[in-house]
């Protein structure tokens, strides 16, 4: 059974070229997983499809309003989870697309403008996930890129899924270097022991050289 995954986005025209192309198209071609884009302002009920208003409070933005997203995601059915993409989230790591990976529905809710009706991450959202600590104009692009790390898990999304297993965070951390031909490049070499032919070796460079990048980071 494929992974099905509704976007609930007023853009829904942001995901028509990206879900067409690479590793997410040829996952829907591989029967892995099936997008449902759903246009938020199809919920509305006035002639001029309005989603958002003025905060309460006072002050500057419009904030999105509750009703369209409960209305769509309840259209929809949609199990959990039902995530809501917002920089008050909690990061979103590889363990969470290893998770959305091995389900059966995955929805995602995209804001824009100032803000979201706080009652839908409260009362309707079951988790909420935020790429860092920086502020995009929407939650499309964000959205897409858990889309991304989640179908790249998918059987039939890569033609070698060893190549999946050991990309950074798949089990470890910062994975090692990688280097190509030529052997030497505007006087920079790639590594000898990559050159050797001895697997034991490499294999303990890689290691060696994941642990210490991932040290690195830490310390920062």
């Amino acid at each position: 059974m494929p992974l099905l995954i509704n976007v609930v986005t007023i853009f829904p025209e942001f995901f028509s070229g990206p879900l067409s192309l690479s590793i997410p198209s040829r996952a829907a071609a591989a029967g892995s997983v099936t997008y449902n884009l759903i246009d938020l302002r199809d919920f509305t009920h006035d002639k001029h499809r309005t989603v958002d208003d003025a905060p309460y409070g006072g002050g500057p933005g419009m904030v999105m309003k509750p009703d369209p997203f409960f209305e769509a995601v309840e259209a929809v059915g949609a199990r959990a989870p039902i995530v809501l993409l917002s920089p008050r989230g909690r990061p979103f790591v590889h363990a969470d697309a290893e998770r959305y990976s091995s389900g059966e529905e995955l929805t995602l809710l995209c804001g824009h403008y100032k803000d979201i009706d706080q009652r839908v991450a409260d009362h309707l959202a079951t988790e909420e996930i935020s790429l860092g600590d920086f502020v995009l104009s929407g939650g499309e692009p964000a959205a897409l890129a858990v889309v991304d790390a989640t179908v790249r898990l998918l059987p039939g999304a890569m033609s070698d899924i060893d190549s999946a297993r050991g990309d950074s965070f798949y089990g470890r951390g910062i994975s090692a270097p990688s280097y190509t031909r030529p052997p030497e490049f505007r006087g920079h070499k790639v590594p000898d022991v990559l050159l050797s032919g001895d697997h034991k070796k490499i294999e303990e460079w890689r290691r060696a050289e994941g642990e210490r990048l991932t040290g690195r980071r830490t310390l920062k």
